[in-house]
């Protein structure tokens, strides 16, 4: 049995995660018929390190919906604390554009909120449908996409656009061919747990040769920590146990919260991440184009995945819309697309994967951080300069 979308859409959007939501809350905002469909099930947690950067604050802003993340109980954070071996330094936020904090929301909060506003919006949301392959017409162009649902039933249905947000190992990726222009060589491996009545200053940050500590409030009154080494250090990990591998680093880079972790409680199980090079892969093409990890990838230590994944659905979606409503020609919007994500991502994973080797001294690290905070304004500064109102009204 095949089971069909019962109306035409604009646009297919795979993933309902932070990218593809986004992605299809503005669309929908801008009057296209918007269809989104996602392998697992609603509200389904997923491994992150929670972080918004500035740039993400003041997208969830623009859009109208910064108020539901603070309502939902993220709390908002002023400043960062940074110790570098036994050296301690503190970074007071300053208010950009009407931000004066910044939020580490759970993912099981901010992706089904922006699938709700999604749903207010117009679009039309699927979850237990699986993406296995790409539609084409005769001349090669994606007009759609076809799958199975959780019953087993096929699924198909057709768009002018299909857009991968499906991850770092996207199935729109590999089946657009979509090709491979930026490869990084270094990885980190993480593991994450959550603390219940663990205090914080804001976020906190430990590094010291060989590893990295961070601290992250979030949802729930609990504090993400997350341990980084180099990827080659994970496997040796599992087969010891992560529960010791955990403190044994923790120890080793931030030896002040060894007691700080004991007087707090840690709810649920550690959960791992191997770690994967950084990548960037052609943003879009006849019919198909990508936002997220499935367009780009950086080490999860730069925490800005999230980050970017909402900047690039605000870039995508002004790119649709200018083809859609506009008249704009489609590889030409595309290709705008491409060259102002790639000038802001490019130089982010050029010092994430630096970061993400390990083989840094505490003197070199300070340099690349540094380097990273001004990749970041540059962001903050192109989002600023969006046309405003945005292309969508709330």
């Amino acid at each position: 049995m095949t089971t069909s979308a019962p109306t035409p859409h604009d646009a297919i959007i795979v993933g309902a995660r932070c990218a593809g939501a986004a992605t299809a809350l503005l669309l929908a905002r801008a009057g296209l018929r918007v269809l989104v469909v996602d392998r697992d099930r609603p509200g389904a947690d997923t491994l992150s390190t929670h972080a918004l950067m500035r740039g993400g604050v003041l997208l969830l802003q623009r859009w109208g919906l910064l108020d539901r993340v603070v309502a939902a109980g993220t709390p908002g954070v002023r400043r960062s604390v940074f110790v570098y071996g036994d050296e301690r330094e503190v970074l007071d936020l300053k208010p950009v554009a009407g931000v004066s904090e910044l939020y580490s929301p759970r993912r099981t909060v901010l992706d089904p909120l922006l699938v709700d506003a999604a749903r207010a919006a117009g679009a039309t949301v699927r979850y237990g449908v699986a993406v296995t392959d790409l539609l084409r017409d005769p001349t090669g162009r994606v007009v759609g996409v076809v799958g199975r649902q959780r019953d087993g039933r096929r699924f198909e249905a057709q768009a002018p656009l299909v857009v991968g947000a499906d991850g770092l190992r996207s199935t729109v990726a590999r089946r657009a061919n979509a090709r491979l222009e930026h490869q990084g060589t270094s990885s980190g491996s993480f593991v994450y747990g959550y603390f219940d009545g663990l205090a914080t200053e804001g976020n906190e940050w430990f590094y010291r040769p060989g590893g990295g500590v961070g601290l992250i409030p979030t949802n729930g009154d609990q504090v993400c920590v997350w341990v980084g080494a180099p990827t080659a250090t994970f496997m040796a990990a599992r087969a010891r146990g992560l529960d010791r591998w955990f403190d044994e680093r923790v120890a080793a880079v931030a030896r002040d919260l060894t007691a700080r972790l004991r007087a707090a409680r840690r709810a649920g199980p550690l959960r791992g991440f191997p770690g994967v090079p950084g990548f960037l892969r052609r943003a879009g093409g006849r019919g198909w184009a990508l936002v997220g990890d499935a367009g780009s990838f950086k080490d999860p230590i730069t925490a800005h995945g999230i980050t970017d994944a909402l900047r690039d659905a605000e870039l995508l979606a002004r790119a649709v819309v200018r083809v859609h409503r506009d008249g704009a020609d489609e590889a030409e919007a595309l290709a705008a697309y491409q060259a102002t994500r790639d000038r802001l991502t490019v130089p982010l994973l050029a010092v994430s994967d630096a970061i993400a080797g390990y083989r840094w001294d505490l003197t070199e690290l300070r340099a690349l951080l540094i380097a990273m905070s001004g990749v970041m304004k540059d962001e903050v500064r192109e989002i600023l300069d969006l046309p405003s109102p945005t292309l969508v009204t709330v």
